[in-house]
């Protein structure tokens, strides 16, 4: 009985060892060596699907955007050029004024007087004069009494243009038209001199100004000439022109003035008032594709991918001409280039992708 177990174990051992050595000695018919035999006959993968748009390239202006402020195009304090004593004022804050009208008038202290006095030692010379010239024509007379009679003659007309400047620097005229926006002086103020004292602030609200800081960068594309819009900061939108693009930088800043100017014979806009400028810069050629297009190559530049005429994958550097958040206009792609608008992050460059045009395109597998 022990004898018959002993040759049945030995009998099961035989087996297994070969049945491992078949393994090893025999050669498999699988479908891993079937592969290996056929490779022509695996199983293709598809080509990764993208979505492309064709691309055109256009001048296109782009648009720079400052923050600024209104500034009237003329300002002045309006002064009072001689002495005398305040003793009438006829503007007050807000007040519209014509060029010559009247602002304020100065006691007279004597100046009608003084013309008075002028005129008549004018109307002495010239009555000296006539009456000694038929004298010296005649000889009775030296010639040289009539070169010292015709300067008496002139330095007493002299002295009246003088009196008569006098006595109208003592009405004070506003020097063009505007609107007043402060009168600072008071009737019967500076009892001794008004000379050289401010009398009122005089504003010139048509044309005004939008004036902006520009930065050194983008100083080239402003142009004087160049149309411009101005967005005020109660909402009201004004076309304008550039007129001035400062040659010389802030110290501080180091950027430049520009000036637009506005038309505003109504008189709506404030001066100082916030604005926002939208200048038109100088048209680039460019191309518009959606912003989800831009990609950032393994170097860290940007750009977009194109699918080439072979239907592979290329990467194209690009710069940005204007960001419309939506949209985006970039410059270094060619005409009629298939720029990957889908797809763009999972592929890379020279391989092999299914270009699907963006309209009829689905998602990308």
């Amino acid at each position: 009985m022990m004898k018959a177990s002993r040759i049945t174990a030995v009998g099961i051992v035989a087996a297994a060892v070969l049945w491992i050595a078949s393994g090893h000695l025999l050669p498999r018919d699988s479908a891993e060596g079937q592969a290996a035999v056929r490779p022509g006959e695996a199983k293709q993968q598809p080509a990764f699907r993208v979505s492309v748009m064709n691309v055109a390239i256009e001048p296109h202006s782009p648009t720079l955007t400052l923050s600024g402020r209104t500034e009237a195009d003329h300002k002045v304090n309006i002064t009072a050029r001689t002495g005398g004593t305040l003793i009438e004022l006829r503007v007050k804050r807000g007040q519209h004024v014509q060029k010559d009208d009247v602002v304020a008038v100065l006691s007279d202290d004597a100046r009608k007087a003084q013309v008075a006095q002028a005129e008549a030692l004018v109307e002495q010379r010239r009555a000296e004069l006539e009456a000694k010239r038929t004298l010296i024509q005649s000889g009775a007379l030296p010639k040289l009494d009539m070169v010292n009679l015709e300067s008496q003659f002139k330095a007493a007309e002299a002295s009246l243009s003088a009196a008569r400047a006098e006595l109208d620097r003592s009405i004070v005229r506003a020097p063009w038209a505007g609107v007043i926006t402060d009168v600072p002086a008071e009737v019967g103020g500076a009892a001794f001199s008004m000379a050289g004292k401010e009398i009122a602030t005089l504003v010139a609200l048509d044309p005004m100004l939008a004036v902006v800081e520009v930065s050194e960068r983008k100083l080239a594309g402003v142009k004087v000439g160049e149309e411009a819009a101005v967005k005020l900061i109660t909402g009201q939108t004004v076309k304008g022109r550039v007129r001035y693009v400062s040659k010389s930088a802030s110290a501080t800043t180091r950027t430049y003035r520009v000036e637009v100017e506005m038309s505003n014979a109504d008189g709506a806009i404030p001066d100082g008032i916030t604005a926002e400028v939208v200048v038109s810069l100088q048209a680039v050629p460019s191309a518009k594709v959606p912003r989800s297009a831009l990609t950032i190559s393994s170097a860290g530049d940007i750009g977009v991918r194109v699918v080439d005429g072979q239907s592979k994958v290329q990467f194209v550097p690009v710069k940005i001409v204007e960001d419309l958040q939506d949209t985006m206009w970039l410059s270094g792609v060619e005409d009629g280039a298939r720029i990957i608008v889908r797809g763009q992050d999972f592929v890379r460059d020279g391989q092999l992708v299914e270009a699907v045009d963006e309209p009829n395109a689905t998602a990308a597998k």
